[in-house]
């Protein structure tokens, strides 16, 4: 049996140390990223039902639906495009009929003399009393019961702010519906890529696992060496060290894992405590060669931020117009009929018919304000459209070169990980026959497990990109199958 000098043992605690360090950084930043609600509402959903003991197989068309239901950016989104459409229907009562009907009933006792019946206003008519004197019970406070039902009218025949102002109502009302779209798309893809994620820390997973089994063969294979004396016990205690550390690897990769489903399932609308299997596994498809004048074209056409905008410019187009239009007259009409009953005299109908013909004569100083503040905002969602379409351009052209670095990083890491494969079986063979001991076998095994890591991350970002692309054009909820080639 071989003794450990202090060199040898260095090394070996080095190697547990090193992997043990790896696992605490991997710990802190998983938690360290992830995100939530308070930052972003697209992170967090409205929880319909609570957990059960089902387990609940869960495709990434699920999750996407799920989440289009219940994510909380998007309900914050669609309650403002509700509001929007209620001041629409606001700016359009202005153009339509108000009728209301009213009626009352009351005692009413009224001072003549107040109302300038007065004794001065009666002897003028003293010819129509008999004799020309003042009935002596005549009395300056009457009473009466009166009551009365009246049907009131009143509209806008014309008015140039209320015209333009509902101009910018439905501008508005769509600017809201783009602005819903486009936040259903980065629901698509905030679901999507948290799907993708769980899927490649899954992938993690069971790597970090098969690694770990084939490290306890190893180890059992070293222990049953140094037993036989055909090995020293610096190889089985490397083997010992290897093993643990991919124990350790393979907890913090199962930690991730599930702090990553719990990031789903908050995104989706369910409860954090529910089981769930992702039933999808990692897509992987070339995507069709795109030039960027091709994607821009596609973009300006579906990208929801832009017809957003684009309703945006022709509402404040319309607010400016509003504004100009203060100075043009305002044409209205209102109307009433009714019918008065008062005690002792009976009923009589009552009626009134008025047109009015309002024309501003002088409030320059206000109207210019208002012309030159609203121009100013024109300007601004001009000036933003240009730079949006400048942005179109660039993302554009940045996920595809993501894409096509991704899908070559792909292709390097699939060949690193056929390559450390075989040199992990080359040197496992050479461990057993005696040739070498087991120190190059760690460091094959570790070359695997970091080309095995490699590849589940060039996997997800190759996906991610292809999200991207999709998203830069404007079609992610409709076609992120076909992009992530499912």
């Amino acid at each position: 049996m071989m003794s450990v000098n202090g060199t040898q043992q260095s090394a070996v605690w080095q190697v547990g140390a090193t992997a043990l360090l790896c696992a605490a950084l991997t710990l802190t930043q998983a938690h360290a990223q992830n995100p939530t609600s308070a930052t972003n509402p697209y992170y967090g959903s409205v929880t319909l039902k609570p957990a059960t003991d089902e387990v609940l197989q869960l495709s990434l068309d699920d999750a996407v639906r799920r989440g289009l239901d219940t994510n909380l950016g998007l309900k914050e989104v669609e309650a403002q495009e509700l509001a929007i459409h209620s001041e629409q229907s606001q700016a359009l009562q202005e153009f339509l009929p108000t009728i209301t009907l009213t009626g009352d009933t009351g005692f009413y006792q009224h001072n003549l003399a107040a109302l300038g019946f007065g004794p001065g206003l009666i002897k003028s008519f003293l010819f129509l009393f008999p004799g020309g004197v003042i009935p002596p019970g005549l009395s300056f406070i009457t009473k009466d019961t009166l009551t009365e039902g009246q049907l009131q009218y009143k509209q806008t025949l014309f008015s140039g702010p209320v015209i333009a102002g509902y101009r910018a109502a439905g501008a508005a009302t769509r600017a809201a519906h783009f602005a819903k779209m486009s936040a259903r798309g980065e629901v698509v893809q905030q679901v999507a890529s948290a799907y993708l994620h769980a899927i490649a820390a899954a992938s993690e997973v069971d790597n970090a696992r098969a690694l770990e089994q084939q490290d306890q063969l190893q180890l059992s294979h070293a222990h049953d060496e140094h037993v036989a004396g055909t090995a020293s016990n610096l190889d089985e205690l490397r083997a010992r060290v290897q093993y643990q550390a991919q124990q350790q690897a393979r907890l913090v990769a199962e930690n991730a894992a599930q702090k990553d489903l719990i990031l789903l399932k908050r995104e989706i609308g369910l409860d954090p405590g529910q089981k769930i299997v992702l039933s999808d596994r990692a897509p992987y498809s070339d995507l069709a060669s795109q030039t960027p004048e091709e994607v821009r074209a596609i973009a300006y056409k579906n990208r929801q931020d832009y017809q957003n905008f684009q309703n945006q410019l022709v509402e404040y187009r319309a607010i400016h117009a509003a504004y100009r239009s203060q100075r043009l007259p305002t044409l209205s009409f209102s109307g009433n009929y009714g019918v008065q009953n008062i005690t002792g005299i009976g009923a009589h109908g009552t009626f009134a018919a008025v047109g009015t013909l309002s024309v501003p004569i002088f409030r320059e100083a206000g109207l210019r304000g208002d012309i030159d503040a609203s121009q100013a905002q024109l300007n601004a969602i001009n000036s933003q459209l240009d730079d949006l379409r400048a942005k179109i351009d660039q993302q554009v052209r940045s996920a595809l070169l993501d894409v096509d670095a991704a899908g070559k990083l792909v292709e390097v890491s699939r060949s690193n990980v056929d390559l450390a494969t075989r040199e992990l079986s080359d040197e496992t063979e050479r461990v057993h026959a005696g040739v070498d001991d087991t120190l190059p076998l760690v460091t094959a095994q570790a070359s695997l497990a970091q080309a095995q890591t490699t590849l589940v991350e060039s996997l997800y970002q190759y996906n991610l990109s292809k999200l991207a692309l999709a998203r830069a054009a404007g079609i992610l909820e409709q076609q992120y199958r076909v992009y992530l080639g499912r």
